[in-house]
């Protein structure tokens, strides 16, 4: 029997539209089961998202807040439509039907379902900082809690599918950060240009990412920070979800990869290198070079067209992309005080290998370069170098320390961050968290702490909480908070009842995060006063 494509879609099934309980089942299992066993007459709960410890992200002092609003429009707003626009027999049906199939006969029911929807809105008080703060680990960034009684399971409730909305593009934007304040610092050490560094970082991860949706989220914590991307779901995601006058969100050149480098073959590199400068006479554009032989690029094919590089209004950035990114970009010759003489001799008299010179010292030698201010090389600007896999914290601080050894500024080099650095991540490098702090039950204020003996650090925070600034301007925690404690805290509505307050723009996010990063190092000046 033949099956025809008709028969096979009836089989299967064809979905084609969001389950009208999407939004219920973006959840834990086992968060069905807890509404039964609060205390009677539980009126109201109140959960906060705070980032713990930077024990596994070193180098971290503060977590980027990037992501809430995000997490608003798609989850409780975009999500939870369906929901809303179906009949209550629809969602209450379709709710019992999956439960059945999945804890089997149970006592969970849909009365609760059915409440919500003849609601007609999440009824929802979502407070956050603004978003771009670098809030100091202990400080919550996110406040939730239910503003009508029936629905005081709500906050819990919603608490899987925050933690896994604004995790990943929070620390994304915290390493980014760190990277950020890296190639600041070795760009002011030596002399390289402050303006470059917007594109010195360039975000490779997207092919690396879990899913299309990781990578757009990432990919805009990254963009916090740098200009440089060449994860394109990003920009809709900005668009979409943090829309406003934005400027210049993010941007790349044309590139090559291995299919358009290898397609010649080894024999072909030449020709593929001249229709590369053919296709783009002027302007930036990178081509990969370790297809066969990188340093055989670097020392037969490019001195073959030096003069028609350097004769383009524009630059052409090579990109090697396999072995240890620090010798491959700086070389195997390690310098230091007490060999550099030694090292530059050996050069001068032609005694050092490609592979110990580094491809920095083997394209100044071939394009030539210029002192800058502070008497470190920088690189013919029709010419350039990229190193884009498997680049780490460690590997950028290792790039510079060996550029400046050999005498070439930090921007010299531009790195691509992948998802080595991007999705090698979890939840727990920031120790982020959702907890519980505080409840009405029967009228009556009740604290809400978790202190587990086995594990300190997972001691939660206690009571109404707010944020404030002590006297030297860093965030702090008021726990067991009073009323004019919340008055004045920082932590401001940002959503109600299914309503946005006060929503921000990507560019909003960026310059909070750029003062807050100025505020840090101010106080850091300060102390060390």
């Amino acid at each position: 029997m033949t099956t025809t494509a008709a028969s096979a879609a009836s089989r299967l099934g064809t979905p084609t539209k969001p389950s009208v309980i999407a939004g219920l089942l973006a959840t834990d299992g086992y968060k069905h089961s807890h509404r039964q066993v609060y205390p009677q007459g539980t009126n109201t709960i109140l959960i906060n998202w705070t980032n713990r410890s930077g024990k596994l992200l070193p180098g971290a002092t503060h977590a980027v807040h990037f992501g809430l609003q995000a997490f608003l429009q798609n989850y409780l707003i975009e999500m939870w439509a369906p929901f809303f626009a179906a009949t209550e027999d629809e969602v209450a049906d379709e709710f019992e039907r999956v439960l059945l199939s999945y804890f089997g006969p149970n006592n969970i029911g849909s009365d609760h379902v059915r409440a919500l929807h003849r609601l007609g809105y999440l009824p929802l008080h979502v407070k956050g900082l603004p978003e771009g703060t670098l809030a100091p680990f202990g400080v919550p960034t996110v406040l939730v809690e239910n503003t009508h009684p029936e629905f005081f399971w709500l906050p819990n409730y919603i608490e899987t599918a925050l933690s896994a909305s604004i995790w990943h593009p929070s620390t994304t934007a915290t390493v980014a950060t760190i990277y950020r304040e890296l190639l600041e610092g070795w760009a002011e050490k030596t002399g390289g240009d402050l303006d470059a560094i917007d594109f010195q970082a360039h975000d490779f991860s997207m092919r690396g990412q879990t899913s299309l949706e990781s990578a757009a989220a990432s990919g805009a914590g990254h963009l916090l920070s740098f200009l440089g991307t060449d994860s394109m779901p990003s920009l809709d995601f900005i668009d979409r979800y943090y829309p406003g006058d934005n400027g210049w969100v993010g941007a790349s050149v044309p590139a090559t990869e291995h299919s358009v480098m290898c397609i010649r073959g080894e024999q072909g590199e030449f020709d593929t290198f001249n229709a590369i400068l053919d296709a783009f006479p002027t302007g930036i554009v990178s081509a990969v070079a370790d297809g066969y032989d990188f340093f055989g690029v670097l020392t037969e094919i490019l001195p073959q067209l030096k003069g028609r590089i350097l004769a383009r209004d524009g630059k052409l950035v090579i990109r090697p992309d396999s072995g240890d990114p620090v010798d491959i970009i700086t070389g195997t010759y390690i310098v230091d005080d007490s060999n550099h003489a030694d090292y530059e001799a050996k050069k001068a008299a032609g005694a050092l290998t490609p592979e110990e010179l580094g491809a920095i010292e083997i394209l100044g030698d071939l394009f030539g370069w210029e002192l800058n201010d502070k008497n470190y090389k920088r690189l013919n600007q029709h010419i350039g170098l990229i190193y884009g896999d498997s680049i780490t914290l460690d590997r950028a601080q290792r790039t510079f320390e060996r550029l400046a050894a050999k005498g070439w500024e930090s921007t010299s080099v531009v790195l691509g961050i992948g998802s080595f650095t991007y999705q090698y991540l979890t939840r727990d490098n920031l120790g982020s968290a959702v907890k519980a702090t505080w409840a009405d039950v029967d009228g009556q204020s009740v604290d809400i702490q978790k202190d587990p003996k086995t594990g300190a650090g997972k001691k939660s925070a206690k009571g109404r909480l707010a944020v404030i600034r002590d006297d030297t301007g860093e965030l702090e925690l008021i726990q067991q908070a009073t009323p004019e404690d919340e008055a004045r805290s920082l932590i401001q509505t940002v959503w109600l009842d299914g309503e946005f307050i006060n929503p921000v723009s990507f560019a909003d996010v960026r310059a909070n995060l750029k003062v807050a990063r100025a505020d840090r190092a101010a106080r850091a000046d300060h102390r060390a006063e």
